[in-house]
């Protein structure tokens, strides 16, 4: 399977047109979170209805899971926590979002959502307990936000900024890869790095970048490897637990 991950890519649209002309080269296209920019003068508004469309263009190419980040937020769920609700309006184009798994004979997705309270973090927690005791011997990636804590995926050049919880989760559910984002400088410092082992478990974090196309992480599970390209080059390595 060939997988495309890319992350915080915050309402750049021409990394949006990068990403949606290449689509139909990868099995399955990841956007790991943060596709809004709560700092642009586009309303957020217009900017979900903008990605919405992305999305579709994307998903009517090949499989598509988008997931939340923080950046994402803009109502409360049913437990009154902040949520990506305007993500649900992707299902309709067959994007993978929140909450959602995908199946294959081979490979187990789960999309999880950015979690705001302690409710919401425990569906998360549910949510991989559910997947866990379907996924048998196949390949089971996650589609995270945010990198684990500790790990050069969620360094920042001065300190991890990563979500202590999930490598709870990793420790304890051992999947094959986590797909990942949120700290966008970690491929780029010293001591950081766009990928990481954890047990058995590869964790891959594109970062971010400027210009018209995103940094971004090319996965090819049956040759088991990963490969990251960038303005600071290319570099590929091996994937462990695959």
């Amino acid at each position: 399977m060939q997988i495309l991950l890319v992350s915080d890519l915050h309402y750049t649209l021409k990394q949006l047109d990068w990403v949606s002309g290449v689509a139909g080269d990868f099995d399955l296209v990841v956007l790991a979170g943060d596709h809004l920019d709560i700092a642009s003068i586009v309303e957020p508004d217009a900017q979900i209805a903008v990605v919405l469309e992305y999305l579709s263009r994307m998903a009517a190419k090949t499989a598509v899971a988008a997931c939340s980040g923080n950046h994402d937020l803009n109502s409360r769920n049913e437990h009154g926590e902040l949520a990506a609700r305007w993500l649900e309006a992707a299902t309709a184009a067959g994007v993978l979002v929140d909450g959602t798994r995908w199946e294959t004979d081979e490979v187990l997705v789960t999309v999880c959502p950015w979690w705001d309270g302690p409710r919401t973090r425990e569906l998360v927690g549910e949510q991989l307990a559910a997947d866990a005791a379907i996924v048998g011997d196949r390949q089971w990636i996650w589609v995270y936000h945010a990198p684990p804590d500790a790990s050069p995926t969620s360094w920042t050049g001065k300190r991890h900024y990563g979500d202590e919880d999930l490598v709870g989760w990793i420790e304890q559910h051992r999947p094959s890869i986590v797909l990942c984002g949120h700290v966008h400088e970690s491929p780029f410092k010293a001591d950081g790095s766009w990928i990481d082992t954890i047990g058995s478990t590869t964790v891959v974090n594109a970062g971010r970048q400027i210009g018209p196309i995103p940094a971004r992480v090319e996965i090819d599970t049956d040759a088991r490897s990963a490969r990251w390209s960038s303005l600071a080059g290319v570099e590929e390595q091996s994937l462990a637990g695959v």
